[in-house]
C-alpha cells in the first residue's frame, strides 16, 4: 500500500493551528512537519489549507446491536460516524439482550470486529446484581462501566443504595453514569397530570427538569467523593449542575463530566416545530441552560463533547409524546454541528478538538489516538469551511433515515475521514463499506 500524504492542511492539534504536510505509513502517522517531500509512490491528498483534525472519540453512542437492528446496526451507524468524522465509538449497553455479563460484552466485540468502520468499545451495564461481573471486567479493554442511576427501565435500572455503593466501591473500570432521579420526575408527572388529560411535548424538560438532573448527578458526585471512584458524568443539561464540577484541564480529575452535541444546540423553543424528533432523555431544556454548557467549555468545568447517539425509527418517533421513544441519531453531523458553532464564534476550532478528541483519549486512557502525532494511528478528520453542508433525510446515512438537522445548513464540511490510515470517507465517494476499525485498547 503507498504512503499517503497530506498537504498544505492546516493541522489542529495540542492547542495550535499550524501549516503542515502529514505522511501516513500503514496505520500511523510517519512524519508531521511543515513541508514533506512527495516519494514517487505517494498518494498524495492536496488540503488546501482545509483544517487536518484528530478523529472524533465519542464515548457516548447506541447502535442498537444485538436485537434492535431495525432502529440501526454496528455496520450502519459506525458508516455514518465516519461520514461525520468520528474514528473512534464507546458503545452502550441497552440492547437485547442487555450487555450485562462479560459474555455479552465479547459477543458485541465480535460483532463490531466482523461489521464496524470505526474503532470501538463496548460498556458493560451495571444492574443491582452483578457486581461480580463487573469486578471481571479488563480495564486495558473495556472502556467503562454504565450505571442508569434511576433513568431506565428493567434490569439496567440501579436504585438501591447498597447496590450503587458497591458499584463505586469495587469497579476496576471508569464508572459513567446517566443522571435523572426517577422519584423527582415521577413526581413532577403527577403534578402535571392533575391539572390536564394529557401530557405534550412541552411538558418533557418539566417532568425531568433541572431538579431530577441534580438530585441524581449530585448523589454520583457524592458516591465518588466517598469511594474515591473515578467518575464521568454523560449529558449535563442544566446550569445548575455545574457546580459539582471542577474547572480546569481534564488531566488528573477524579470526576468529570461531558455535554452533548443537541444540548448545544437545541433548546426548549424548539419543540414546537420538531416535536418528538429532539425528545431525548435528559430531556433538552432552555436556551440560558444551552448557553450554560457553552461557558463550561470554555472554563474546563465541562471536559468532554459527545453525541448519545440513540437512532429511532420515524414510525417509532410519530406517535403520542408518551408513546414515543428517547433519542435522536446523531453521530453523521455532530462534528459539523460544532464547526458550524467554530463559525458562530460559540467555540474555536482548538476547544472543539480538545473535548472531542485529546480529552476523551486522556480521560479513558486510549492508547495512542486522539492526537495528530508521530507514530499514533492515523485516525483523522479533513474538514473544509469553504464548502458548507445542507442536511436532509436523504442525503443522511443512518439506517433510520432521518436527521433532527433536516434542512440546517452547516458552515463547513467534512472531506475526508481516515481510519487506522485508511480512507473510509470521502465527500464525493461516501463511505466505504469494509470493516477498517480495530477494538480501543486503554493505559490504565
Amino acid at each position: 500500500m503507498p504512503a499517503i500524504l497530506i498537504k498544505n492542511a492546516r493541522v489542529v492539534n495540542e492547542g495550535d493551528v499550524l501549516e503542515r504536510d502529514v505522511r501516513i505509513v500503514g496505520q500511523r502517522i510517519e512524519q508531521v512537519a511543515a513541508s514533506i517531500t512527495a516519494r514517487s509512490d505517494d498518494d498524495v491528498v492536496e488540503a488546501g489549507g482545509a483544517f487536518l483534525l484528530p478523529g472524533m472519540i465519542d464515548d457516548q453512542v447506541h447502535f442498537r446491536e444485538p436485537g434492535l437492528t431495525h432502529k440501526g446496526s454496528i455496520a450502519s451507524e459506525s458508516r455514518a460516524a465516519v461520514a461525520g468524522g468520528i474514528t473512534s465509538y464507546m458503545e452502550m449497553p441497552n440492547v437485547n439482550p442487555s450487555t450485562t455479563t462479560v459474555e455479552a460484552l465479547e459477543h458485541k466485540y465480535g460483532i463490531a470486529k466482523r461489521h464496524s468502520l470505526a474503532n470501538y468499545a463496548f460498556y458493560l451495564g451495571a444492574t443491582e446484581d452483578n457486581l461480580e461481573e463487573i469486578k471481571r471486567l479488563d480495564p486495558r479493554r473495556c472502556c467503562g462501566v454504565k450505571v442508569f442511576m434511576g433513568a431506565s427501565t428493567g434490569s439496567l435500572l440501579v436504585e438501591q443504595p447498597q447496590a450503587l455503593e458497591a458499584i463505586f466501591r469495587d469497579s476496576p473500570v471508569l464508572i459513567v453514569t446517566h443522571c435523572e432521579s426517577g422519584p423527582v420526575i415521577s413526581q413532577n408527572r403527577a403534578q402535571l397530570l392533575r391539572n390536564k388529560p394529557e401530557l405534550t411535548i412541552h411538558d418533557h424538560p418539566v417532568i425531568r427538569d433541572a431538579e431530577a438532573c441534580f438530585a441524581s448527578s449530585s448523589y454520583a458526585v457524592s458516591l465518588a467523593k466517598q469511594y474515591a471512584s473515578q467518575l464521568h458524568v454523560l449529558h449535563i443539561t442544566t446550569a445548575k449542575e455545574l457546580a459539582l464540577f471542577a474547572a480546569g484541564p481534564v488531566a488528573g480529575k477524579q470526576i468529570t463530566a461531558e455535554a452533548c452535541v443537541h444540548h448545544l444546540w437545541f433548546c426548549d423553543e424548539d419543540y414546537g416545530a420538531l416535536g418528538n424528533l429532539i425528545k431525548c432523555n435528559p430531556a433538552i431544556k432552555t436556551a440560558s441552560d444551552r448557553e450554560a454548557l457553552i461557558k463550561a467549555l470554555h472554563s474546563g468545568q465541562i471536559d468532554i463533547i459527545a453525541t448519545d447517539h440513540a437512532p429511532h425509527t420515524l414510525v417509532e418517533k410519530q406517535v403520542a409524546y408518551d408513546q414515543a421513544p428517547a433519542g435522536l441519531p446523531l453521530v453523521q453531523h455532530a462534528l459539523p454541528s460544532l464547526l458550524d458553532q467554530v463559525a458562530k464564534g460559540r467555540l474555536s476550532i482548538t476547544q472543539v478538538v480538545e473535548k472531542v478528541s485529546h480529552n476523551p483519549a486522556i480521560r479513558y486512557g486510549v492508547d495512542e489516538r486522539g492526537y495528530i502525532r508521530e507514530g499514533y494511528f492515523a485516525d483523522l478528520v479533513l474538514a473544509d469551511f469553504s464548502e458548507r453542508t445542507l442536511v436532509s433525510d436523504a442525503n443522511s446515512l443512518y439506517h433510520c433515515g432521518w436527521s433532527p438537522f433536516a434542512g440546517v445548513e452547516f458552515a463547513a464540511r467534512i472531506k475526508r475521514t481516515w481510519v487506522n490510515g485508511v480512507q473510509a470517507y470521502r465527500d464525493t465517494e461516501g463511505a466505504v463499506q469494509q470493516n477498517l476499525g480495530q477494538a480501543l485498547s486503554f493505559s490504565r
